[in-house]
Parts: C-alpha cells; sequence; structure tokens
C-alpha cells in the first residue's frame, strides 16, 4: 500500500477527537464479549424488559446495540462527536435506539431516568468527580455505572506485540490513554474507594477473537486516536505503512480481546 495513499488518513487533531474517524470506526472495531454483557445486566434490580439503559460516549453505537439485544424497555445512546453520532444513528436505524448529543460530564439525560448507564471504551477521556455526580444524578436508586474497555489481548499473538512494540518505539512512549490495560482503568477500584455516590466496584472480564482480513486490521488502526495523535501525521503514517508491509500476505490476523468491566451501584 502506497506511503502517499496512508498519509491522506493521518491528521493532526487533539486527543479523544474522532472526527473523520468515525466511517472506520463503525466498519472496523470489534465488539464485546457477549457473556460480559450479560453479567452486567444481570446485577440490575429488574428484569432488563422492565429497565432503562444509556450508553454515554456510544461513538458509533457497537455496544449500544449490544444492550439493546438484551432487551431493554428503552437504550439511549449519548455522544458528543458529531460525525461518530451521524454514523450511529446510520448503523442502528431501524431499531429502537435513541441519540442524542452530550458528554459524560452533561449527558443532558433526564434525573433518576435510567437504570444502567454504560461507558464502553470512553470512560478515560471523562472527568472522574464530574463525571461520576453526573451519573449519580441520572441513575434510579439502586442503579448501575458499568465502565468497560475491550484492549486487545497482545500475548495470544507474537504479531500483535511486534506491532505494539513499533508503535511505542516510533512515540517513545510505552502509555495508552483508551486501552483497558492503561493506569486509569487498574485504578478503577482506587477511584472508587472513597466515593460516597456508589459502592465497590464489581470486577468481571471475557475473552473473544476475532480474524481480521489485511485490510479490515489495518481500518482497526486506522480508527485509534490516541497513536494517531501521539506520532503525529507523518509519524501515524509511516506506523500504517509498517502495519501493512508486515501483513502483507497473511489470509488474516487473530485477534483476542479482553473486555474487562468494573461496575458499581449507585449508594443511597
Amino acid at each position: 500500500m502506497a506511503v502517499a495513499l496512508l498519509r491522506t488518513v493521518a491528521d493532526q487533531r487533539a486527543p479523544g477527537d474522532f472526527t473523520g474517524l468515525a466511517g472506520d470506526y463503525e466498519k472496523y472495531r470489534p465488539g464485546y464479549c457477549p457473556d460480559v454483557v450479560k453479567a452486567i445486566v444481570s446485577l440490575l434490580s429488574q428484569p432488563a424488559d422492565q429497565s432503562d439503559a444509556a450508553d454515554v460516549g456510544a461513538g458509533t453505537g457497537i455496544f449500544t446495540r449490544l444492550l439493546a439485544r438484551q432487551g431493554f424497555r428503552q437504550v439511549t445512546a449519548v455522544e458528543p462527536n458529531d460525525d461518530m453520532r451521524r454514523e450511529g444513528k446510520k448503523a442502528t436505524g431501524g431499531t429502537s435506539i435513541q441519540w442524542r448529543a452530550g458528554q459524560g460530564e452533561k449527558t443532558g439525560l433526564a434525573d433518576q431516568s435510567v437504570d444502567l448507564l454504560t461507558m464502553a471504551s470512553s470512560f478515560h477521556w471523562v472527568d472522574f468527580a464530574r463525571g461520576t455526580e453526573e451519573f449519580h444524578r441520572v441513575l434510579r436508586p439502586a442503579g448501575c455505572f458499568a465502565a468497560l474497555w475491550n484492549p486487545r489481548l497482545l500475548e495470544a499473538n507474537p504479531l500483535l506485540v511486534e506491532i505494539e512494540a513499533k508503535a511505542r518505539a516510533m512515540a517513545g512512549d510505552s502509555s495508552r490513554v483508551s486501552s483497558g490495560m492503561s493506569g486509569r482503568a487498574e485504578q478503577m477500584n482506587r477511584l472508587f474507594e472513597h466515593s460516597t455516590l456508589f459502592g465497590e466496584p464489581i470486577y468481571m472480564e471475557g475473552r473473544h477473537t476475532v480474524k481480521f482480513t489485511p485490510d479490515a486490521y489495518l481500518g482497526v488502526w486506522r480508527s485509534v486516536n490516541d497513536w494517531r495523535v501521539k506520532l503525529g501525521p507523518d509519524g501515524f503514517a509511516d506506523f500504517l505503512n509498517f502495519v501493512a508491509e508486515r501483513i502483507a500476505g497473511l489470509e488474516f490476523i487473530e485477534t483476542t480481546y479482553l473486555t474487562r468491566a468494573w461496575v458499581v451501584r449507585k449508594a443511597c
């Protein structure tokens, strides 16, 4: 794949800004372990068909659709980015999912309007104090907040370890803001330890494996924000070229994902 072609997708942007990435995000990003989704819903005080859910930082609705399949009475997707929300509306057309503009610190949802509020691969962008105050306001008594991520289990495939190491070497920085293996995710227990708004976190995890074609694998990388920002336009284009050359000729790239979820119940 030519360098010039890959450079056209490597623009300068701020951390967390997915403008222009929605198409690749919707088409190539993987879902989450279905068993973890079911386990989260099982913690509610009443059946899903008697409950309402909101997915905040919904992106294009990848996790929102998984929630809707659990049979909730109503599911609302809250997303701040216009491009992501527009793509999400197209992807969920014909479903009962309702979309609205909003963000973690200011969802725009009514007081005590949902029984479950989720943030899938997005809670790391939210100010913890302001966000949890907002979630407490929106949740009904005994309602649950779930923060979850689906990082790649790199050690399951040496090729993924090699590609990740290349990105880190190019960036000179080993951290990823958005990864479910990041410091923010690992600190969930500590963050909620002294919270008067929510109880102790319940942790759960589950694995699922996706076989990406080379084109799809590159599409996943094109949809990322954090490495794009860390490497800059030229550096990210060079990285994509490295990946394209490394996976050329492969039938598929097997990628194992580890869905990690922390669930807390609203304090009375």
